[in-house]
């Protein structure tokens, strides 16, 4: 999702890409939460963090506290910070019915987009990465 609103809403100033610890395939439920704020996601794929291990990055943000644990050290100069959010899946995964769970994504997907909204600035007043690189 952090990708999605980083490339609808500041794509022509930040080259996003998203990838994580582990590959789960694309979620059904973030691209039916994603699409309900005018954002398709059905065409990004799950990708590991190891696919960009020769990019250059000016900053590595995760966004959930399983990556920032387990992600390995994301080489280079890059500038990395953690913003977390909640996981939907984990949120998702008790609730009773498909709208109980989709409650999750949505809050999620907005709490995502005020964040995206932040930058570039956001980056800006940033002035020391945290040590334990982490990524998603």
């Amino acid at each position: 999702m952090a990708e999605g609103w980083t490339r609808k809403l500041k794509g022509d100033i930040i080259e996003a890409y998203s990838a994580g610890i582990e590959a789960r395939g694309l979620d059904s439920r973030a691209v039916n939460a994603m699409a309900e704020a005018g954002v398709d996601i059905s065409g990004q794929r799950s990708k590991l963090v190891n696919e960009f291990k020769d990019m250059a990055f000016d900053f590595v943000i995760t966004v959930c506290d399983s990556a920032r644990e387990s992600c390995p050290i994301f080489p280079g100069p890059a500038k990395v910070l953690h913003v977390g959010f909640d996981d939907p899946p984990r949120l998702a995964k008790d609730a009773r019915t498909d709208e109980q769970a989709l409650r999750h994504y949505r809050r999620i997907r907005d709490e995502i987009r005020a964040y995206v909204e932040t930058l570039p600035d956001a980056l800006g007043r940033i002035k020391q990465t945290v040590s334990t690189p982490p990524h998603n």
